[in-house]
């Protein structure tokens, strides 16, 4: 048995209790959450009494000065990200951040290079990689396109309508402390304000989508197309298959509907996501298979762990700082997803000078 990890948190808002500390502090034979890092002292002693944290610090560079750490944690909002990560990534620290790597290119490009210089791991938190529904469909992906069973890979649609992505988690821990002010990441050279605007608002929203289509693909892609009213965006892999991205066609008010589609030529995979922050309950994935070789169709859907892909998130990140495993998505992949946020906020400023 591998020695536990001694994980620090670099804050603990919402994001952080709900989406990771709540899944850290469980994984008990695997790691110990010894440190928080939190300007909000009261909030940070009632994080800290309610999951046993003994090690409280009001910055991350305290923490990195004081304690002795395997690997940190740091959900943070990602424009704050270029303001405190280096400090993580030059001390020569594991971590993991939340989505996207940043907001641009040139901060994200920064970021890749130093923890490069320094060999050290950085995660980007797609925790939509980690569902057993995903890790699941992908095995199937890869062994249809090896065999050629059912024919060429021809499309991909992800839909993901806005809903109830909270789906009844319980709420975090508060005070009345004010939020501390941020220095936050300034758009790329030469966008206006509200350029800067659309893309922190498409990254913020759609980077998950953005990054699953080249995960799902096992290659880079580009964009083709984009409507006016920002409700649809296609796109083409490298191999030539068609990707399509419905980011809004309707809303939902109770529950979450986030559905993939990977279409072969004779059958398909489909995915339905749950809520992210539903508690402990993976994806569902049918597949249908219809290849003339067969006697007859047929649909079938795999029975999944009852795993939530945050949970099983944190286990991969271990698992990579342990050295067991690669990463889910690391930082110098999810630089790519950037690059294509900015051709999409290129495109639609270009055609639709006027939104």
């Amino acid at each position: 048995m591998n020695k536990k990890l001694r994980i620090g948190f670099a804050g603990v808002g919402g994001m952080g209790q709900m989406a990771h500390l709540s899944n850290y502090a469980v994984l008990k034979e695997e790691c110990e959450v010894v440190a928080i890092a939190e300007p909000r002292r009261e909030m940070a002693q009632l994080v800290a009494s309610r999951y046993g944290v003994p090690e409280l610090y009001d910055s991350h560079l305290a923490l990195l000065e004081q304690s002795k750490v395997d690997a940190i944690v740091a959900p943070q909002p990602f424009r704050n990200h270029p303001n405190m990560i280096p400090d993580i990534l030059r001390a020569g620290i594991p971590v993991l951040t939340e989505k996207p790597l940043c907001l641009t290119v040139r901060e994200g490009t920064k970021m890749v290079q130093i923890g490069e210089q320094n060999g050290v791991l950085h995660m980007v938190g797609y925790h939509k990689r980690s569902d057993p529904a995903v890790e699941y469909a992908k095995r199937i992906i890869e062994q249809w396109k090896e065999s050629g069973h059912f024919g060429d890979l021809q499309y991909i649609r992800i839909t993901m309508p806005p809903g109830d992505w909270v789906s009844g988690a319980d709420q975090p821990l508060s005070s009345n402390e004010p939020y501390p002010p941020l220095r936050l990441e300034q758009g790329p050279d030469g966008y206006t304000g509200k350029m800067t605007d659309m893309l922190d608002n498409f990254v913020n929203y759609y980077i998950h989508q953005v990054n699953m289509f080249r995960h799902l693909l096992g290659e880079n892609y580009r964009l083709t197309f984009g409507d006016r009213r920002g409700i649809l965006l296609n796109g083409e892999s490298d191999s030539g298959v068609t990707i399509t991205l419905e980011m809004a066609p309707y809303h939902t008010s109770h529950e979450w509907e986030e559905q993939i589609v990977v279409g072969f030529r004779q059958g398909y995979i489909r995915i339905d996501l749950p809520a992210p922050l539903a508690r402990q309950r993976a994806g569902k994935v049918t597949i249908k298979k219809d290849n003339a070789s067969a006697e007859e169709a047929i649909t079938y859907e795999p029975i999944l762990p009852n795993l939530s892909a945050m949970r099983n998130q944190a286990r991969n990140f271990l698992a990579a700082v342990r050295g067991e495993r690669d990463a889910p998505c690391t930082a110098k992949e999810a630089i790519q997803d950037l690059i294509f946020a900015e051709s999409y906020i290129a495109y639609m400023t270009r055609n639709y000078p006027d939104i």
